[in-house]
């Protein structure tokens, strides 16, 4: 067997620690300007930077138990793709919604992240995916009616852009 920089000879089925940084190196620069206005955009980078991160992880042995980490670290289960990154909250399902901005970018999610994408839109649609189950769609709409653009986000939120669009609307009625 012939030994490349691209062969690992401990596991030929894995590539080498300079292949898995040449796979990295072009996942990072793949995404290394990013519009923070585009949530998509600012979402597929997150990911790419993510698997960047286990690429690299994964070629220096980390995930082998040879480190001095305690004990194995729990796995986080994988989140659907209208997920913001710096949403902790977890999925409440599988997919059964996608949501479309007004360009038509669009990300599928559980109900969950699906009204809390939706409610950070302006201009934004939802559509229920063929297996869903029966007023997901419906239930997505009403919930972000009702859901804080970037709930995650803790600072105070006063303005009328900042509240939910029942807030608004409650607002401008009392006035």
């Amino acid at each position: 067997m012939i030994h490349t920089p691209f062969h690992n000879v401990d596991n030929p089925a894995e590539p080498s620690t300079l292949a898995a940084a040449r796979v990295a190196q072009l996942l990072l620069a793949e995404h290394e300007h990013v519009d923070h206005r585009d949530l998509f955009a600012v979402n597929r980078a997150h990911g790419a930077l993510a698997e960047a991160i286990r690429i690299l992880l994964r070629a220096v042995g980390t995930n082998r138990g040879d480190t001095a980490t305690v004990g194995p670290r729990p796995v986080p289960a994988p989140r659907c793709p209208a997920a913001h990154p710096d949403d902790p909250t977890p999925c409440d399902g599988p997919p059964v919604v996608t949501v479309l901005d007004v360009a038509n970018a669009g990300a599928d999610g559980c109900e969950h992240h699906g009204a809390r994408l939706l409610a950070s839109l302006d201009g934004g649609r939802v559509y229920p995916l063929p297996d869903a189950p029966e007023g997901a769609a419906i239930r997505v709409f009403t919930t972000a009616d009702t859901t804080r653009p970037f709930i995650w986000v803790n600072s105070a939120r006063t303005r009328d852009e900042q509240l939910s669009r029942a807030e608004a609307r409650a607002r401008g009625e009392g006035q």
